[in-house]
């Protein structure tokens, strides 16, 4: 399975997808002109993957703002790992926020609330 690594840039959040380490990571801001457009290789990166998932999959979300376009993609990309999960592969999600970030701490239990996924809710220090 083909690794997928972004460059983060003042609007577009780093991104790993990692299929040979079942590893995904999404870091920064998101904030992209084209939320869609930008996430839509992930999440076509997702629908094979879910083909032949590892055993254990791991997700590292670690952003510090995403608009509300992204929002939407991410919980795009949940439901696709949600799915994995679902035929018996075990999933992960991490979702830091900064200790003083409620907005961030609130987005990561609405989608904990959402996703059927064990969600782990990890504060950053500053």
């Amino acid at each position: 399975m083909e690794t997928i690594i972004r460059e983060g840039s003042p609007k577009t959040p780093y991104v790993r997808l990692d299929g040979e380490k079942g590893l995904i990571e999404i870091k920064g801001r998101s904030i992209p002109e084209n939320s869609v457009e930008f996430y839509k290789p992930l999440i076509d990166w997702l629908d094979s993957y879910g083909n032949q998932p590892l055993d254990s999959t791991s997700v590292n979300v670690q952003l510090e703002y995403f608009n509300t376009s992204s929002s939407k993609c991410i919980l795009d990309i949940f439901k696709k790992l949600e799915l994995i999960y679902k035929k018996g592969s075990k999933v992960h999600i991490n979702w830091y926020y900064e200790e003083d970030d409620e907005d961030m701490f609130e987005a990561g239990e609405d989608y904990q609330s959402i996703i059927n996924i064990p969600f782990t809710m990890i504060e950053m220090e500053e």
